[in-house]
């Protein structure tokens, strides 16, 4: 039997992909080349000692924790990893929103809590930069990882990472409980606010060192409230955006987050994405409706926007049967 010609659509798509792939390669050796581990040491014998200063002088106990050890920072990106594989399992496979919610739970729990908002994909845009532009500057592997796994999940999945795995998005969405629809108009003007953020912090980020500034992690809105300390602005702040995303979805995410405009590149040619309806359409609009996101225009999720959250398969008839299950599992027995 004589195979199908592939169609022009899936032509561009393949090229289009061939090329992020080979973007994707470059752009990771480059980083790779700059990274380099780096030890931490202490320059005690440099600092002024005791019978130097005199008197009864005692030198202050460090208040600084010693980095984190190495096998810590691996067991971090082997966790990523596994979220990234898990939301995309749970988001395109199970078509889960269950599953998704509970997904969020963990990467608020483990990435949030926990680990203090510090495995960010979203802060290691300015270190990647800098190593980039600065030969004096190195990044460890583990922060490399942690920058390219979400943009190569994207392009293969779509935004997974924003789905259940990033702690900024999974606290958005679990505060997130009777949802507003924003203008279409308004949410499509306030999303370049992101890219306005990524280029000023990219500006800001390689600059000379001494005046060099991280504007991602001094303002991140949610670090504060992980770790219950910061200064009194940004704990305010980031109950703002806690507040405001109870009846407005995701706004950090969808208007500021720089990382979330990388995404988007990626996303916008991934090799499988969420789709609402894969064989029949009912052209009944329920999921418009029910994504809080704006990313779903004539029934069709816009892979740019959609950071599976599996909101729209909870009310989609065509996911349902007699019995409960969701159609596509019952479809799969078959």
């Amino acid at each position: 039997m004589a195979s199908t010609p592939p169609t022009p659509d899936r032509i561009r798509k393949r090229r289009a992909l061939g090329l992020l792939g080979t973007a994707l390669l470059l752009l990771a050796g480059a980083v790779l080349a700059a990274a380099q581990h780096v030890d931490y040491a202490r320059p005690v014998e440099a600092a002024p000692q005791e019978r130097d200063i005199g008197a009864d002088y005692r030198t202050p106990v460090v208040q600084h924790a010693p980095p984190r050890a190495q096998w810590r920072e691996a067991v971090d990106v082997g966790l990523l990893a596994v979220g990234l594989g898990l939301g995309a399992w749970l988001s395109l496979a199970r078509r889960s929103r269950a599953g998704m919610l509970l997904l969020a739970v963990g990467g608020v729990a483990y990435f949030g809590f926990y680990r203090r908002g510090c495995v960010c994909p979203i802060g290691s845009i300015q270190n990647v930069a800098v190593a980039l532009t600065d030969p004096q500057y190195a990044v460890s592997y583990f922060t490399v990882a942690i920058f390219l796994l979400p943009l190569m999940a994207a392009a293969l999945f779509g935004r997974v990472f924003c789905g259940g795995v990033c702690p900024l998005g999974a606290i958005q969405e679990l505060v997130l409980l009777r949802p507003i629809q924003v203008p279409a108009r308004v949410d499509r003007a306030l999303r370049w606010l992101r890219w306005a953020y990524l280029g000023l912090a990219l500006t800001l980020a390689v600059r000379p060192a001494p005046v060099r500034d991280f504007i991602i992690c001094r303002f991140d809105p949610f670090v504060p409230l992980f770790r219950f300390a910061g200064p009194a602005y940004m704990l305010v702040l980031g109950g703002t955006f806690l507040v405001l995303g109870t009846v407005i979805g995701r706004p950090y995410c969808r208007w500021l987050c720089p990382y979330g405009a990388l995404l988007s590149l990626p996303a916008r040619v991934a090799w499988r994405s969420v789709s609402i309806t894969p064989d029949r359409e009912y052209d009944c609009g329920l999921c418009a409706t029910a994504c809080p996101y704006g990313a779903i225009e004539e029934r069709r999720a816009v892979r740019t926007d959609c950071v599976s959250c599996a909101r729209c398969y909870r009310h989609c008839p065509r996911h349902h049967v007699p019995n409960g299950a969701p159609a596509a599992a019952a479809e799969a027995r078959s």
